[in-house]
């Protein structure tokens, strides 16, 4: 059942957003299984939603892994804030340590399985009340994009009326770019209450350094995505955090650092940071010769004004345990 899908309609202008809008943004963070509760408590006043990561395909993609005690008690703690709370399910493999394509393909494959893990969901969500259900599946390519769709659409049929569905959808820069990484955006905008743009990820241990998300790249990934999702439904995935670069040879053994902890490594190493204002994020380079790339608080708020200014429904933040708190952050 799955194949490619062809983009038919023509690309249209984007509506022109109003940057005076005064309609608040949604403001979603996600965390991990295992984090401290406490990271939501440090951005809680910021926050409409917390998104918990969560529950993952299992190898033959004909059900989930349980919910954990970590997992309900991020949750309580949600609640407990005031804020809404939705369970992220995932293709991420421990066995890999990346997102699996053959996991991915081993539901999407089955419509049989499709119909089981959705049903599945539906029933962790309802019977542990969560108010949403992110679904981040990843390593996909253009043959999964007809069984993606049909899942969404199993699992939209399947959940509870009230219960936002969230899709997670891979960054490019054209439609070709989102079809080939497994995304008819106009199929998934028409099931999901929202559809977040990952725009993050932009350079990484895998390439040469750069940011972790431009802005100027962020707002042509949204440009493109807006021509097939209406804005006010599209949420922009902002990042938490940062990359390291080691010099010369071992330039790809790069890891993830926390904001707090990019500062520390600058700071041990007596160099001095730099806020590019163009780009969004700061930057540095180690006497070791080691260049860090990340974004911080100070980020996040030129993110909202990006969202602001192209109109969009929301951010969603990768990831509490590891951002700077977003208290003070003007969500509205």
């Amino acid at each position: 059942m799955a194949g490619a899908i062809l983009l038919c309609a023509l690309v249209v202008d984007a509506p022109a957003a109003s940057s005076t809008s005064s309609r608040p943004l949604v403001v979603t963070g996600y965390i991990e299984d295992g984090s401290a509760p406490s990271a939501i408590d440090a951005s809680a006043t910021a926050l409409s939603w917390v998104g918990v990561d969560g529950v993952t395909l299992n190898a033959s993609g004909s059900g989930v892994s349980p919910v954990d005690g970590s997992m309900r008690a991020l949750l309580r703690r949600a609640h407990r804030d005031g804020l809404r709370a939705q369970l992220l399910v995932s293709n991420y493999s421990n066995s890999i340590g990346d997102f699996s394509p053959h996991v991915a393909a081993a539901m999407l494959s089955s419509a049989r399985n499709c119909d089981a893990v959705a049903s599945s969901l539906a029933a962790i969500v309802s019977s542990g009340g969560w108010d949403g259900l992110t679904v981040d599946l990843e390593s996909l390519n253009q043959h999964d994009a007809l069984a993606l769709v049909y899942f969404l659409t199993s699992l939209r049929r399947d959940l509870a009326a009230p219960i936002s569905l969230s899709v997670d959808v891979g960054a490019a820069t054209s439609l070709s770019g989102y079809l080939a990484t497994g995304f008819d955006l106009s199929a998934i905008g028409s099931i999901a209450t929202r559809v977040v743009i990952m725009s993050y990820d932009q350079h990484g241990p895998w390439s040469n350094p750069g940011p972790i998300g431009s802005l100027a790249w962020q707002r042509r990934v949204l440009s493109v995505a807006m021509t097939r999702v209406p804005a006010r439904e599209l949420d922009l995935g902002v990042a938490g955090y940062g990359y390291t670069w080691p010099a010369g040879s071992h330039r790809h053994d790069g890891t993830s650092v926390s904001d707090a902890g990019a500062r520390r490594l600058v700071a041990l190493a007596g160099a001095a940071a730099h806020f590019d204002p163009t780009v969004g994020e700061w930057t540095a380079t180690l006497r070791s010769g080691t260049v860090l790339w990340w974004s911080d608080h100070r980020s996040f708020e030129l993110r909202l004004a990006l969202a602001r200014n192209m109109g969009l429904g929301g951010v969603a933040l990768w990831q509490l345990a590891s951002s700077d708190p977003l208290v003070g952050a003007s969500a509205t």
